[in-house]
């Protein structure tokens, strides 16, 4: 399941973030080909994953939100 969030800016920076969480009956090899996928494609950096007691792996990505500004040309 992902949960999309976005966070304020921070120093100029705006991020987003999603939260995924994989079952442990993922291998660390199957976790790692989607997480590098998400990476090469979306443009997605690890921000943090934990293994819980339960052995399900939070993982949460970031990436940078982009702002296109407006440009006013004089003419």
């Amino acid at each position: 399941m992902a949960r999309i969030q976005r966070r304020p800016p921070a120093r100029g920076v705006e991020w987003e973030f999603e939260t995924l969480v994989l079952p442990k009956e993922f291998s660390r090899n199957v976790v790692t080909r989607m997480l590098v996928e998400r990476a090469e494609h979306g443009g997605w950096e690890l921000d943090r994953l934990r293994i819980g007691n339960d052995g399900k792996r939070r993982v949460v990505l970031r990436r940078k939100i982009i702002r296109q500004r407006l440009t006013l040309f004089a003419g």
